[in-house]
């Protein structure tokens, strides 16, 4: 039956009725007589109020649809927390977004990742707080968002609240915290921030509300495929370092059993003639070659046991094993000890090691490893200096660094040289003068051994002018 067919039916009612079927077909943009404010009228209103509101919840949902279409698009925690931080700025305000994980079986949250356009920002990966008697205990426990318009009042109101404080100071005035949970279980938080007051309201909520389940389930995705990718990267640098030590084994092994050679067969070649000598030597004579023998074999054994040394200690120190037990030293007893020691052992080739300069105070070192560096570069100064020369140890304070120094008067170092002197097996090409062996290790070990204690080391030197190494190491 038409509105003419009954006179008494206001001709309104027919339009409302075609209005609310075109709301139907997704038509919102209705516009429809409302006559005078009687009831009737008032229908009408409400009627376009609402083509307008379906409307526009149908253009937010649209859009918050697209971005978690696109934030889904995201891989690894960092793609998905930037597309985030992009795409929500028109359904909800915010100058920094801040997401932060529960960890330690819900002890403490600590922040994973956040941006914001303010030109400074004080709480950033890393920061963690405690949830125990915070108010994001609450969030988790009600698991609702909070809204908070004035924190200027609120840290009035709680002094105490160092991240409200840090907030503050960063420029924020209003937030919006939003609790992730996925499978039922709380993993963290969204926190919305704007520099500007009063900010956030229910409509605000409610829009995160309605895609939270989604977004947490695509930020949990994240977590988990940056946690692979972050495991992945691991075993992967640890499958490289492993092939590494495996190559330096297998060099070490190799330049172990060249270098062994020639000293055990030269104590082979020691015993042989010994037992030989027996059947046709006089003894006089052979005791003669006996003293001379043992001389040998003592000092084939010693380089020997130096070069195994070497070996384990660099060995230990390629895999990460290299730890130091510091203590305070008097620097100048210390490298008095270590001259006066070398000085008796270069007595035989008529060389001096003498004490220079030395500042009165204490360092801070191993003294065992530090001994392995001195005995190191000491025992270098006198292996490559000519006989009757001087090698001098001397140290000065430089700003709170000690500078400790060991100058010998040598043939010098080559450009060539000086490019592989900390390596392992470096082989330079001036040679010992007193034919004293070299492992090629001390060096390298010593350079290590200075790193470890946050130093530096190098050289200073011009063919024919001798060389002065020098190192660093904390007061």
């Amino acid at each position: 039956m038409k509105a003419s067919d009954n006179p008494g039916q206001d001709v309104r009612i027919q339009q409302y009725l075609a209005a609310v079927k075109g709301l139907i077909r997704g038509e919102y943009d209705i516009q429809i007589p409302t006559g005078s404010l009687d009831d009737t009228g008032c229908l009408g209103e409400a009627l376009m109020e609402l083509g307008q509101w379906i409307r526009k919840h149908g253009l937010e949902m649209e859009e918050l649809q697209l971005i978690t279409v696109d934030i889904n698009a995201g891989l690894t925690l960092e793609d998905i927390l930037e597309k985030v931080y992009a795409g929500f700025r028109n359904i909800i305000p915010y100058n920094r977004i801040g997401f932060s994980l529960i960890e330690e079986n819900g002890q403490v949250v600590r922040a994973h990742w956040a941006r914001t356009d303010l030109p400074t920002m004080l709480i950033s990966k890393g920061y963690q707080a405690s949830l125990a008697g915070s108010s994001l205990k609450l969030i988790l426990e009600t698991r609702q968002p909070r809204i908070l318009n004035d924190l200027v009042a609120y840290l009035k109101n709680k002094p105490g609240s160092e991240t409200t404080s840090l907030l503050v100071e960063e420029g924020i005035r209003s937030s919006l915290t939003c609790p992730l949970i996925t499978n039922g279980k709380p993993v963290g938080f969204m926190f919305f921030s704007s520099s500007q007051p009063n900010t956030y309201k229910n409509l605000h909520i409610d829009t995160f509300q309605r895609i939270a389940a989604q977004l947490s389930t695509i930020v949990e995705k994240g977590r988990l495929v940056s946690e692979l990718a972050t495991q992945k990267t691991a075993i992967e640098e640890q499958n490289e370092r492993l092939k590494q030590l495996d190559e330096q084994r297998n060099t070490f092994l190799g330049i172990a059993a060249h270098d062994l050679r020639s000293p055990l067969s030269s104590i082979r070649l020691a015993t042989d003639v010994l037992m030989e000598s027996e059947k046709w030597m006089p003894d006089t004579e052979r005791e003669n070659l006996v003293e001379i023998y043992i001389q040998t074999v003592h000092r084939q054994t010693e380089h020997m046991m130096t070069l195994l040394n070497d070996l384990l200690d660099i060995t230990q120190i390629e895999s990460g094993r290299l730890s130091l037990h510091t203590q305070e030293i008097s620097l100048a007893e210390f490298l008095s000890q270590a001259a006066s020691h070398h000085d008796q052992l270069a007595s035989t080739k008529g060389t001096r090691v003498v004490m220079g300069e030395v500042a009165e105070g204490m360092a801070q070192a191993d003294p065992l490893r530090l001994r392995q560096v001195m005995d190191n570069l000491i025992s270098n100064g006198v292996k490559y200096s000519p006989l009757g020369s001087t090698v001098s140890v001397s140290a000065e304070k430089v700003g709170k660094d000690w500078m400790i120094s060991v100058k010998d008067q040598g043939p010098g170092i080559t450009e060539a040289d000086r490019q592989r002197l900390f390596q392992n097996f470096a082989r330079l090409s001036a040679r010992p003068t007193g034919g004293e062996k070299s492992t090629g290790l001390g060096l390298a070990i010593s350079r290590r051994v200075v790193e470890a204690h946050g130093g530096h080391i190098d050289v200073e030197s011009r063919p024919g002018c001798g060389a002065t190494f020098w190192f660093t190491l904390p007061g």
